[in-house]
């Protein structure tokens, strides 16, 4: 079930209006040692995946390389399965809060030059969000995240020679542009996670998935992340075409406050070495220039650049997604 015209949209773009819902994705655990298990599992707790991720060698330096079947909701292979050839990627965030005691984070101004960031490494390069075998991005994409007691961070920088954004309304359907987004489920039960969606014009689409499409969502427009705060800066100038950009960043500062209700069994905020599952996206369209300004390339399809691979263009399987853990010295 699709909310309004704007979720059908992005269940569109996401594979459930597609005919791919009836088979949902997940790792069949009789192929999986115990660890792995743990990972597979929809909704594991946190010190059992710490226990995995541990156990599976998965850090901050990127994936282990494994084979493993991916089967549907009937035991069917699914046809993806041979994309993705490595486990989701993951992160470690470290905490802001030592830098400037009783500050309120990063000063938000997109630059991403705060001695906040200096403490964060960056993100893997994004890849195609198919995996193995797709053509490596055009451009670069990569993004740091921090935390402290109040708030998530997210920082990120994309190469871009044609800067391009329109919509201006919030809760547009920002993806139909150029765009960065984040994904967020804090215990990885495919239900109740956030999405949120900004272009180089700063506007926002936040949204809340009571489940993922394929499970019949909905998705809730009318949800919005309670106090979130974002900035842009652009290296370039925007909807020019006569010239050569060099891209745009982001920063956001996400309270925990609108995640408060959506985490399950996650502490608020969370504890050092708590695991959450989380991806991160871009959306690039092919333009073309008439009449002296940008359009999109018509019937063309846009390119997906994700963190960590989906094995096929849809970013609402959330147990594909990446692990991010919060740690503290």
């Amino acid at each position: 079930m699709i909310a309004d015209g704007a979720a059908e949209g992005d269940a569109g773009r996401h594979g459930a209006a597609a005919g791919i819902g009836s088979v949902t994705s997940s790792r069949s655990r009789s192929r999986l040692s115990g660890a792995q298990a743990i990972v597979a599992s929809g909704a594991p707790n946190r010190a059992g995946l710490a226990v995995a991720l541990l156990v599976l060698g998965i850090g901050a330096c990127g994936p282990v390389e494994v084979s493993e079947e991916i089967t549907g909701t009937a035991g069917a292979a699914s046809p993806n399965a041979s994309r993705r050839s490595a486990l989701p990627r993951s992160y470690t965030a470290p905490f802001f809060g030592d830098v400037a005691p009783g500050a309120e984070g990063p000063i938000l101004d997109g630059l991403l030059d705060d001695a906040h960031w200096a403490l964060a490494e960056w993100s893997e390069d994004h890849v195609d969000i198919e995996g193995v075998g797709r053509p490596a991005p055009e451009h670069r994409t990569r993004w740091k995240i921090g935390w402290d007691q109040d708030a998530l961070y997210v920082g990120a920088e994309m190469v871009e020679p044609h800067l391009w954004a329109e919509m201006t309304e919030h809760d547009s359907v920002i993806w139909h542009e150029d765009d960065f987004e984040i994904f967020v489920d804090p215990d990885g039960d495919r239900r109740q996670y956030l999405e949120v969606e900004i272009n180089a014009l700063g506007t926002i689409f936040d949204l809340l998935l009571e489940r993922t499409y394929i499970d019949g969502g909905p998705a809730v427009h009318e949800w919005s992340w309670q106090g979130m705060r974002s900035a842009v800066a652009l290296r370039g100038t925007l909807n020019q075409p006569e010239d050569v950009d060099e891209g745009w960043s982001v920063e956001f500062a996400l309270p925990w406050a609108g995640v408060d209700g959506y985490q399950g069994d996650m502490a608020l905020p969370p504890e050092p070495g708590d695991v959450w599952r989380m991806n991160f996206s871009r959306v690039d369209w092919p333009l073309e220039i008439r009449d002296g300004r940008y359009v999109k390339v018509e019937g063309a399809a846009e390119s997906n650049w994700v963190w960590t691979p989906q094995g096929e263009i849809n970013m609402h399987l959330p147990e594909h997604w990446g692990f991010v853990e919060f740690v503290r010295p």
